[in-house]
């Protein structure tokens, strides 16, 4: 697949969200989280002719999106997130007791490791197994697996937290 101007352009309006999710998850500041965007939309850029298909466009974004944000993450060497770190309005709940929790479980997730963050958004984007599975590299029962253990140190970092 080639990429013009107006398919990315398409691509990136439609699927927007994934790389705004990503690059809030894997940032600590807006500023960060807009270079890690525009890195992202580069990658995509570049890589589009690669996309061969066989997974579907919004897998294949995500591991792209992921990877990148990764990659990032070596780069700079440094731990990306404090427990101070701010929600954005799009992700934010007008329910004060919803808004905590929220708030709280962001705070959990942005202490993870970036495997594990990516494979707990991905689950709460309610993607199945198997393509959590492709979108990582990892095998499928690996996934399950962790996510028992990722659910679990949250759970466990919640209750932390709410001390």
């Amino acid at each position: 697949m080639k990429c013009d101007k107006k398919q990315l352009a398409d691509i990136l309006e439609k699927h927007k969200g994934i790389i705004h999710k990503v690059s809030f998850l894997y940032t600590n500041n807006q500023s960060d989280k807009e270079d890690l965007f525009q890195d992202i939309c580069f990658q995509i850029c570049r890589s589009l002719n690669s996309y061969r298909k066989e997974a579907q466009l919004s897998t294949w974004l995500y591991r792209v999106a992921i990877n990148t944000a990764i990659s990032q993450v070596r780069k700079r060497k440094e731990i990306l997130f404090t427990e101070e770190k701010n929600i954005p309005l799009q992700y934010q709940t007008y329910n004060t007791e919803k808004d905590e929790q929220f708030q709280l479980l962001f705070r959990a997730i942005s202490l993870l490791n970036k495997i594990d963050k990516a494979i707990i958004l991905l689950w709460l984007e309610e993607k199945k197994y198997e393509e959590i599975a492709e979108i990582l590299g990892i095998g499928k029962s690996n996934v399950s697996v962790k996510l028992v253990r990722i659910k679990q140190k949250l759970s466990e970092t919640i209750k932390k937290l709410e001390r």
